[in-house]
């Protein structure tokens, strides 16, 4: 295949949705048509609201939409007419089942695979830039083979490396485009066909092409490392606030260490997000079902200590409101894994819910972009509440973060949403119970002022206001000793 003309994206999520936006704008002779079975979602793409928040997405979709860039539900023309088809489908743990709470569940995968077989004919480039396990290409490859297909298919993997939130400038301005593909004259060709769409904006020098197992190994690997740089702060903020050292001025000191740089070290209240949590499952069921136990068990302690970070945060809340906050009115400011976006999977603000409610507190929660019925959505999950009439009873949402700070005896950060910095907050604390406690989750908060103003201040990782007892969190199980 000489060129690409024509590009096919089978999900319109966060993945699909942004990437092939900005494939569009920067390749204008190629056709983009992003397709979804959800007519409600391709609507939305279609709408002047889109269905996901991320700045500069707005733009970029208005200045291409209905020219060379299409929403559509129509996925069986797309297909067909498409030169090269990306796989943007959602790969989430699996609930059940062998591998439950670990393995990717991969059937989304396997549907379109099926889907594209039955319908495609002639040459396709066929690219899985969900994240996968690895050699999960080598079983789109097999559906093909298996089908008898009237297409002749090259598969490749592309993982994608954004940031929701900055997914868009991570996408104009990429560290590297990680390509792979079968090590084949066949493989090359179609490696240098997808290289060839990135290129119209990508220098040749930042896309890395590989065999296929390494591409899509570098995805979980990347993940797994962020992650793990996030607990280790993590679990050095713990320390700090034990011995009275302040985190932030450690990471500061080990940043400056052109070793280890001072990128992921801001000591929070966990990290979130559809990938971090996700990938280092799958990358610890890989482990295991290789016979590797050991690094099994090393790469869960990242997962172990996000968790053990905001079980920590939630008992010293309850801690400080004097071990009792049955029926006491908490402010939650922010619902979002992140600033900047409006996805909520895995957020820490739902586990701090979860944990404050299992303690009978009635939480007021505010977030600038996510929307009443997520929040909800989340909070009811199975996993987090198995009575939905106690959310109905203990959950309110409000609009207005002044009003949802009324009379309450504490307010929570857990999303570092900017607006936040510039609150009033001697309003704030007017209008709040006395003692009044803020807990700043994400440290973005002005301690000092907030001191001054008379509130009760609570942080991650250092110590502002005296007079407490170090909140109690179980520890884990020590390991067994060998006999």
């Amino acid at each position: 295949m000489s060129s690409i003309k024509a590009i096919c994206c089978i999900g319109a999520g966060y993945v699909g949705g942004p990437t092939c936006s900005v494939i569009a704008l920067k390749c204008p002779e190629i056709n983009v048509t992003v397709v979804d079975l959800s007519k409600p979602r391709i609507d939305a793409w279609n709408s002047d609201k889109l269905p996901i928040f991320e700045p500069g997405l707005d733009d970029v979709v208005k200045q291409c939409r209905g020219k060379n860039l299409f929403f559509s539900t129509d996925i069986v023309s797309a297909v067909r007419d498409a030169d090269l088809i990306f796989i943007c489908v959602n790969t989430p743990t699996k609930t059940f089942g062998v591998g439950k709470g670990r393995a990717p569940d991969l059937k989304y995968i396997e549907s379109a695979a099926r889907h594209i077989a039955e319908v495609a004919g002639g040459e396709k480039i066929v690219v899985e830039k969900s994240t996968v396990p690895v050699r999960a290409a080598e079983s789109i490859t097999r559906i093909f083979e298996a089908n008898g297909s009237r297409g002749k298919f090259q598969v490749l993997s592309n993982p994608e490396f954004l940031a929701e939130g900055t997914a868009m400038k991570d996408l104009m301005e990429p560290d590297r485009v990680l390509i792979g593909g079968e090590q084949s004259r066949e493989g090359w060709k179609a490696i240098e066909a997808l290289s060839s769409v990135y290129e119209h904006w990508i220098p040749r020098e930042n896309i890395i092409k590989t065999n296929t197992w390494s591409s899509e190994l570098s995805k979980l690997a990347a993940n797994a490392f962020l992650a793990q740089r996030i607990s280790s702060i993590n679990s050095m903020s713990a320390i700090c606030e034990a011995t009275g050292a302040d985190v932030s001025e450690v990471a500061s000191a080990i940043g400056r260490d052109s070793r280890i740089g001072s990128c992921f070290l801001q000591a929070s209240v966990g990290f979130g997000g559809s990938c971090f949590q996700k990938d280092v499952l799958n990358l610890v069921y890989l482990c295991e079902a290789l016979n590797l136990p050991e690094v099994a068990a090393y790469w869960y302690q990242v997962i172990a200590m996000n968790e053990y970070q905001r079980r920590r945060f939630a008992n010293r809340i309850v801690n400080c409101l004097f071990n009792t906050v049955t029926d006491k009115k908490i402010a939650l400011f922010g619902f979002a894994f992140k600033k900047n976006t409006g996805d909520t999977r895995e957020s820490a603000s739902i586990y701090i819910c979860k944990y404050l409610m299992d303690e009978g507190a009635r939480i007021t929660v505010y977030d600038p972009k996510v929307e009443k019925e997520q929040i909800l959505l989340e909070l009811t999950h199975p996993s987090i509440s198995e009575d939905p009439e106690r959310v109905d009873r203990l959950i309110t949402i409000e609009n207005d973060p002044y009003k949802a700070v009324e009379a309450a005896h504490a307010l929570v950060i857990c999303t570092e949403w900017d607006e936040f910095k510039g609150y009033d907050y001697k309003r704030i604390y007017d209008s709040m119970l006395k003692p009044a406690f803020a807990f700043d989750g994400r440290m973005i908060l002005d301690h000092c002022n907030l001191h001054e103003i008379g509130f009760q201040v609570e942080t991650i990782g250092k110590v502002v206001s005296s007079g407490y007892m170090l909140p109690f969190t179980p520890p884990l199980a020590p390991p067994k000793e060998e006999k």
